[in-house]
This record gives C-alpha cells, structure tokens and sequence, in this order.
C-alpha cells in the first residue's frame, strides 16, 4: 500500500517538472535546450581550466623568481 502511495507521488511530482527537450519537435530540435545548455558548461569548463592553469604557470613563476 505504501509503495503505490509513493509512486503515485513520484508521478505526480514528475508531471510537475520541466524537461530540457520538447516533445513536439522531431530530430536533434527536440534537444535544442539540452544542447545549448551542455554547450554553455563545455565552454565554462574551458574557461576555468584556463583560468587555472594561467594562475598556476604564472604562481609558478613567482616561487621560481623567488627562490633562485
């Protein structure tokens, strides 16, 4: 009895939640936001693993200037 309780809630909670495609759209349209939005995170990531790696080459820098 509990475990229908809870699926039934589960569905209900499930209608309730947007997803990142549209069913109407055929192909890869169907996935436009899901794509635009993996894109943004790919790009993100670029930019803070350069970001990273600039301040770790240049802190680097510093102990080695600092050091010899």
């Amino acid at each position: 009895m509990k475990a229908q309780k809870y699926i039934s809630e589960v569905r209900a909670e499930l209608q309730k939640a947007t997803w990142p495609w549209n069913p109407k759209e055929k192909g890869f349209k169907k996935f436009k936001e899901l794509t635009d939005s993996t894109i943004v995170v790919f790009v993100a990531m670029l930019l803070l693993a350069g970001f990273v790696a600039f301040f770790d080459f240049a802190m680097r820098q510093v102990v080695e200037l600092l050091t010899t």
